[in-house]
């Protein structure tokens, strides 16, 4: 939420986590990411094989400033994990992007450059710019978009010779209430924003997004409802509830759920960003 400020003395002691998928992906990306960084810190280097080492090694950063050489999957794990030990606002993160192109979307969609040489760069000389996270109900973060996309719907199920006779017997003893009609690939959803009411049960909606605005203090939500309309506002806090859906938040697919809230946390995070951009 502040503006970019420069690491701190401590800073020049970073410990590089190195994922083992960019190590596969691109060894040479990684080789000049190692020695850009060697060069110009003391840089310990740790090369986990499994998420649960990234997880120890990161916990044992002690006074080191972590630097992630990975996708966007491992920035996601190391925001995660410090978010879990609340000691996400003590520091600051950097990354050095190295992985497919769409591994790599939301890295620089957060400032990032693109390339080693360039991201290894702003990991030494760059400034630490705090951002804005969404954080559930169930301590799930989430630090760029959460969508909530259209379900396609489901294929027919086969009908036995028991269903068909339960069916009628069921229509026999009382009738069906009717029930309003959902088009195919909609959401039948309540959507609340800081408590105001923005979409309810009885408008299906094609999608819903909420995305966090960099280090504006508040997200920004857009609900397409199936008759064509648009509905967007600000929010602090967002609640979605209704039948069991799914949501996508950054990179992950998460649910089925029934209802979700996700709060604003105001510059709960640190990205050590190119001190010009």
């Amino acid at each position: 939420m502040s503006a970019a400020e420069p690491p701190g003395d401590g800073d020049h002691q970073l410990l590089v986590l190195i994922d083992p998928l960019a190590r596969r992906y691109d060894g040479e990306s990684v080789r000049i990411a190692k020695d850009v960084l060697s060069a110009g810190a003391h840089a310990k280097i740790c090369l986990p094989d499994s998420p649960d080492e990234f997880a120890r090694a990161l916990s044992r950063r002690g006074a080191r400033r972590p630097v992630v050489v990975g996708d966007d999957h491992a920035l996601l794990r190391a925001v995660s994990q410090l978010h879990r030990e609340r000691e996400l606002s003590d520091g600051a993160l950097s990354l050095v992007p190295v992985g497919a192109a769409h591994t790599l979307e939301l890295a620089h969609a957060l400032g990032v450059p693109r390339g080693a040489v360039a991201a290894a760069r702003a990991v030494l000389d760059g400034a630490v710019r705090r951002l804005d996270l969404l954080v559930d109900d169930s301590d799930g973060v989430v630090l760029g978009d959460l969508r909530i996309p259209a379900v396609s719907p489901a294929p027919d199920a086969p009908h036995t010779m028991w269903d068909t006779c339960r069916t009628l017997m069921a229509s026999l003893v009382r009738p069906a209430p009717p029930s309003p009609a959902t088009p195919p690939g909609a959401h039948r959803l309540r959507v609340e924003a800081d408590g105001v009411l923005l979409n309810d049960l009885d408008r299906p909606v094609d999608g819903v997004s909420v995305t966090t605005q960099g280090d504006g203090g508040v997200a920004g939500v857009v609900i397409h409802t199936t008759a064509g309309d648009t509905v967007t506002a600000e929010a602090k806090a967002v609640t979605v509830a209704g039948p069991d859906f799914r949501y996508r938040a950054d990179i992950q697919t998460a649910g089925p759920v029934r209802t979700r809230t996700w709060t604003v946390r105001a510059g709960a995070w640190g990205l050590v960003l190119p001190a010009n951009g």
